[in-house]
Order: structure tokens, then C-alpha cells, then sequence
């Protein structure tokens, strides 16, 4: 037998140990970001750690699997003949165990992200996945439609599991490294050297391949499972759907009137404008777990009227597609399609429409009118600037926004805990006269 049959392939050595250091650098992570998630000092970087975490774990769930064909399909090493029954039989079961671990960690993560429900505030908290900023990671099927009681109940049971798996693994880990140290020190049979291609092969005979018989997989799933329920039934009296509901409360805005079907725009007697898009944008600021964003609208669309020696007969209506609000985290831009932000699949278009301007003196003027995102309709006060260079005007405003008022993220955070309550807006457009 050739020295590298007593080795694992090169590709089983690098899962392993690829997987390995996702899963050390994950418990110091988890148990960091719990406890930093609620002080606002390290609010923001806790949430960013949340999102690698996340991330991770993913790809822990895709090396598991792709770990487990290499296994099923590719022989691996003997063990040392003079190994006692005992010891074989742990190590298999062992071996199992971590296969279950490994994918059943970043499953009942997954779980606890679809049910859109925090734990630490016992609140509905729908944030989006995105792997490592690359690309969105869906929620599971049907989780996000289940009624809030039972993603509450199911987020506090998945949690129990995933921190109880944790520990199941930290233990399994001291046990692991605890026997490979055992085998390379005391043994000196080479069982280490399957895994670290520098060691020199034991010289002990070698036994048959393992092959996890079935008592040996029954024990280690077994184990893998105690675990789980261990952690769900921990969880049951937190979860139970009769228990208040701290974010059932409908939102404020839900009162707030609903716009009637759009009409056609009937344009202004003022003079018409062609607005430049290149050279004009709207964008939006924020805070977002006590740090500041800002964020913009690639693509939105405008009709103008308008002329300060006119301004009876100025207006302007303004067309923003909501899904294409960006702010340079895939995380955020992912929830802001979320049902409870702008929902784009329902509602692809929020609409700005201004139809009474007022002159403030010189340069500045104030448009009055209505703004509609998604069901509500809110009033709104649009201060701004106006200047003209040869046919070219450029114009310049501010204002701030009530998302509450609006009917955003009210299941999450109806109370601005990670959000801010207001949101600045921030146009600039640069046009020229028609004609």
C-alpha cells in the first residue's frame, strides 16, 4: 500500500480544513455579535458582523454538502489495526455527528433568518441575506407567509437549536482534537498524518476502511438531534404563540389615506422642461444601526412645468422605481424590497406630485404637493432652488421624510430602534427648456 492511500485525497483535506476554520471563526463570532447588537456603540458592526456571519454559514452548508458526495464516493484511509472496537466505534460516530452539525448549524440558521423575528427584542426583524455582498440568498419557501405567531414561535426554536448546536460542536471539537493529539502523541499510529500531508505515516498495520455502519450513524445522528430538541424545547416557553406579541401592533400609517387610481397627467401653462438624467439625481440618508447612510434612485423619470413668472401654471410629477434604490450594502438594498419597505413586486412606482409653487424670494421657492408610495399618500413641502444659464436651469432641494408616516419597515422597526424615523431626501436636476 502506498503512503498516499493512508491519506485523505487533497481535495477531502482541503474541505476539511476550509470547514474548520468557518466553524472557529464562527463561535467567537456568534457569541460577540449577540451581546454587541444591543449597545450603540457597536451596533453598526455588529449588524456587518451578523451579515458575514451569515455568509459563512452558507458556506459551511455548500462545502458540507459538497464534502459529503467526496465522501460517499472516494474511500477514505484505514484506520490503525491495532485501534480497540471502542475507540473505532467513537471515531466513526464522531465523524457522523460533525457531518450533522455541519449542516444542521447553518439550516436552523437559515430557519431563524426566514421567520423575520429577533430574539434578543422579541420583535418581527426582516432583513435580507446576501452572500458576502455577490448575490441575494433567498428566505426559505413559505416561511415569510406564515402568520406572525408562528414565526415568532419558530424563530425562538430555531435559535434554541442553532446555540445548542454551537456548543454541541465546541464539545465535539475538544473531543476531535483531543484524540487526533492522542493518536499522534501517545498512539503514534499516524491517524494525524491522514490530514496533514507533512506528518510521516504511523507505523502501525492497518485495520480495514472505515465504513460508519449503521450503529455508529444512528449514534452519531442520535446525538445530533438530542441536541436540536434540546434547544427547540428550551425555547418553547418563549415561543409560544399565546404570549404577547410586542410587534403585532398595526402601524400608524395604516390610517393614513389611500391615493385614488393614477390619471393621466394634464400638463402645466408654464413652460415645458426636458430633464438631463445624466445630470440630475434624487437620493436618500439615513441612519441604519446608529451609523449613516446614504443611498439614490438609479432610475426615475420627471415631467416639469415651469416658470417663475407662471407659477399658477407650474407643475411637476415625478415617477421614482422603487427597486432600483441603491445604497452600497447588498443587505440593505435587499430588505428595502421587502414587502414592509417599498415592495416593489406590488408596488413598482412611488410618485412625487406638485401642483401649487410659492416664491420665497431671489432663488427660492417651495412646491407644494403630494407624495405616494406604495398605499399611503402623504402631503409634502418641497423647499428648493432655481437658477437659469442659457436655456438651462438647474434646480436644487431638500427635504425630510416621516417613514413611518409612510408605512416603512413598520413591522420591523416601528420604533426606529435600527432605522432613523426620518429620512432625507435630496433632489438635483438639471434640464432644459422644450422646444
Amino acid at each position: 500500500m502506498t503512503a498516499a492511500s493512508h491519506r485523505y485525497s487533497s481535495v477531502a483535506i482541503a474541505l476539511h480544513w476550509v470547514i474548520a476554520l468557518c466553524i472557529l471563526s464562527m463561535i467567537p463570532m456568534g457569541l460577540w455579535m449577540t451581546s454587541a447588537i444591543g449597545h450603540p456603540d457597536t451596533q453598526a458592526l455588529a449588524y456587518r458582523m451578523f451579515q458575514i456571519h451569515k455568509s459563512i454559514g452558507f458556506l459551511i452548508l455548500g462545502l458540507t454538502v459538497l464534502r459529503i458526495i467526496w465522501r460517499l464516493t472516494h474511500r477514505p484511509p484505514a484506520l490503525p489495526g491495532g485501534m480497540k472496537r471502542w475507540e473505532a466505534f467513537a471515531a466513526s460516530a464522531t465523524h457522523v455527528a460533525f457531518y450533522g452539525l455541519m449542516l444542521a448549524l447553518p439550516l436552523t440558521g437559515w430557519l431563524y433568518v426566514s421567520a423575520g423575528w429577533a430574539v434578543s427584542t422579541d420583535k418581527a426583524l426582516e432583513v435580507a441575506t446576501s452572500w458576502f455582498g455577490l448575490f441575494p440568498i433567498p428566505h426559505l419557501p413559505g416561511v415569510a407567509d406564515l402568520p406572525a405567531g408562528v414565526k415568532r414561535a419558530l424563530a425562538f426554536q430555531a435559535m434554541g437549536a442553532h446555540s445548542l448546536l454551537a456548543w454541541g460542536a465546541v464539545v465535539l471539537i475538544v473531543l476531535h482534537v483531543g484524540a487526533a493529539l492522542k493518536h499522534q502523541f501517545l498512539d503514534r499510529d499516524g491517524v494525524l498524518s491522514h490530514m496533514l500531508p507533512w506528518l510521516k505515516s504511523g507505523h502501525a498495520g492497518l485495520g480495514h476502511a472505515p465504513r460508519s455502519p449503521w450503529a455508529e450513524r444512528a449514534v452519531g445522528l442520535g446525538l445530533i438531534g438530542v441536541i436540536a430538541a434540546a434547544g427547540a424545547i428550551a425555547a418553547r416557553p418563549y415561543a409560544q404563540p399565546g404570549l404577547p406579541m410586542t410587534a403585532e401592533a398595526k402601524p400608524a400609517a395604516a390610517s393614513a389615506p389611500v391615493a385614488p387610481a393614477e390619471a393621466a397627467v394634464t400638463p402645466g401653462t408654464a413652460a415645458a422642461w426636458t430633464i438631463d438624467s445624466a445630470a440630475s439625481s434624487i437620493g436618500f440618508t439615513g441612519t441604519h444601526a446608529g451609523k449613516g447612510f446614504k443611498g439614490r434612485f438609479d432610475r426615475w423619470q420627471g415631467q416639469v412645468w415651469f416658470d417663475p413668472a407662471d407659477l399658477a401654471g407650474s407643475k411637476a410629477v415625478v415617477t421614482v422605481h422603487t427597486a432600483s434604490a441603491r445604497t452600497g450594502d447588498p443587505t440593505q438594498e435587499g430588505s428595502l424590497q421587502g414587502a414592509e419597505w417599498f415592495d416593489p413586486a406590488q408596488y413598482p412606482e412611488a410618485r412625487f406630485e406638485a401642483s401649487s409653487f410659492h416664491s420665497l424670494g431671489g432663488d427660492k421657492y417651495e412646491a407644494t404637493g403630494t407624495l405616494k408610495i406604495k398605499t399611503v399618500t402623504v402631503p409634502v413641502v418641497l423647499p428648493f432652488t432655481f437658477t437659469e444659464t442659457g436655456g438651462v436651469a438647474t434646480v436644487e432641494g431638500k427635504l425630510e421624510l416621516d417613514r413611518t408616516a409612510l408605512n416603512l419597515g413598520m413591522e420591523s422597526d416601528a420604533t426606529a430602534d435600527w432605522v432613523s424615523k426620518m429620512i432625507g431626501v435630496q433632489i438635483k436636476v438639471s434640464a432644459k427648456r422644450a422646444g
